[in-house]
């Protein structure tokens, strides 16, 4: 998928809207949990009710693997699934594995054969902190993403994304680093929602890349202000919401309310 593919779904639908898939068993409403013979098959029936519902107010969707992964091959059986499902029925929509995957030479080889071969995803989030080559062996796949963590939305993120290195911070340096070995065709950049201020600065020496936000919702950021400060000309966003779609209403109506924040989200 091209980027400008990318922005016309964002103006046929009028939205930014990625709807991350954290689907957390527990919070699954009980009638959910009702039809279901294992806690797989209702993580997969609640996945599937929430991608139809919200299909006609986002470009992206974003299963996050850990919570597929925690219920072993089941829990993984369920993330092919639900990618086969969202590509027959939706297959428009960008697909992000957002697995945060950061190795050296064959690994990250495999894990790119993982994720664009055997799954079918768009993109794959990584985690650079072993350098150029955790990101290189993805960059080889027309179409395909590589989706770098660069300025991230929880607190601690400062730790070591705000570090000076040679009179910038080191999220810039990753930036910058990644940027001269790829094209905005193969690469964007994970920059939290709750790092908003940051976002014209950013597009400063980041002009054409899109940007993974998350943040939005739940963690309090907002998607008004990363728009007017993060937006390029294609729109250059996928503005995340995860806990605020999935978990907008416990009771049967969970679907429809998922719908509704999903309708009023990162409208453009």
């Amino acid at each position: 998928m091209t980027t400008e593919e990318i922005f016309s779904q964002i103006k046929k639908k009028g939205t930014t809207l990625c709807v991350g898939l954290d689907v957390d068993y527990d919070k699954i409403p009980e009638c959910v949990k009702a039809k279901a013979g294992s806690k797989a098959e209702a993580i997969e029936i609640f996945a599937r009710a929430i991608v139809d519902a919200t299909a006609p107010y986002c470009v992206a969707y974003k299963p996050n693997l850990a919570f597929f992964e925690a219920y072993g091959y089941e829990g993984i059986r369920v993330l092919e699934n639900l990618v086969k499902y969202i590509r027959s029925k939706y297959p428009e929509i960008f697909l992000i594995a957002d697995a945060k995957r950061g190795d050296i030479g064959n690994t990250a080889k495999m894990y790119a054969k993982t994720f664009f071969e055997q799954m079918d995803f768009d993109a794959v989030t990584v985690s650079p902190y072993m350098g150029s080559e955790t990101v290189t062996p993805f960059l080889g796949y027309p179409g395909k993403y590589v989706i770098v963590v660069a300025l991230s939305s929880n607190s601690s993120s400062a730790d070591f994304q705000m570090a000076a290195q040679g009179g910038k911070p080191l999220y810039q340096v990753v930036m910058e680093k990644c940027m001269s070995i790829s094209t905005p065709e193969n690469m964007m950049f994970v920059v939290g929602a709750t790092k908003a201020d940051k976002l014209q600065e950013i597009r400063k020496f980041c002009p054409d890349n899109f940007f993974l936000v998350p943040g939005v919702g739940a963690q309090g950021g907002s998607a008004e202000e990363v728009i007017a400060n993060g937006s390029n000309s294609k729109s250059g966003l996928l503005i995340n919401s995860s806990r605020g779609v999935l978990y907008a209403s416990s009771g049967e109506d969970f679907a429809e309310a998922a719908a509704k924040v999903a309708s009023e989200t990162a409208r453009i």
